[in-house]
């Protein structure tokens, strides 16, 4: 039984922790982009479909439907999907470390645990760029008091595959710190 996969289907990555949804299907190679807004591309065997069936989108898309009788145009939702593709394409992924972003409540967090979650989210993203050969991140820190900035710069220095800088000014103000990954080619 072959996997059929449509856009806007989610998934999950069987040997890796990666969700996502969707957005490009050619031929045996899927196209996803995932929960922290990356583009990947994977072969049909390493997705798996992920049933949401409190979705009724689900139900509209489920494998048991005659996927012969569907017709091949593609809907406004695709189209829209695909425009998004393309932007995201040229755009550089940017991740907002500011505590807001990462937790829904931020009471009871003390100062430190505010600081670790914020970095072991940063490095999680590092580590997925250089992973994916991803060329260039954003990190938006906020001006503040400059703790989070001063560990991030001491987190990125660690690395001997990546160099850094603030953030374009016009942007970003002083609030961000932009990545580049040394892509290693003899790989």
């Amino acid at each position: 039984m072959t996997k059929t996969f449509n856009i806007g289907d989610q998934v999950s990555v069987l040997d890796d922790a990666i969700d996502g949804v969707v957005v490009k299907v050619e031929k045996d190679q899927i196209t996803i982009e995932t929960t922290d807004k990356f583009l990947m591309t994977y072969f049909v065997n390493e997705l798996i479909k992920i049933n949401n069936t409190s979705n009724l989108d689900y139900f509209n898309k489920s494998d048991s439907l005659d996927k012969k009788n569907i017709d091949n145009q593609l809907t406004r939702k695709q189209i829209e999907l695909q425009k998004k593709l393309e932007k995201v394409e040229r755009g550089v992924p940017e991740f907002d470390l500011h505590i807001e972003k990462l937790v829904k409540n931020k009471s009871g967090l003390t100062n430190y645990d505010i600081l670790t979650l914020q970095m072991d989210t940063a490095k999680r993203h590092i580590e997925f760029a250089i992973r994916n050969r991803i060329p260039k991140i954003v990190f938006i820190h906020g001006v503040g008091e400059g703790v989070l900035k001063a560990e991030l710069n001491f987190l990125l220095n660690r690395y001997d595959s990546i160099s850094f800088q603030d953030g374009n000014y016009q942007k970003y103000g002083l609030g961000a710190t932009e990545v580049y990954f040394k892509q290693n080619t003899s790989r």
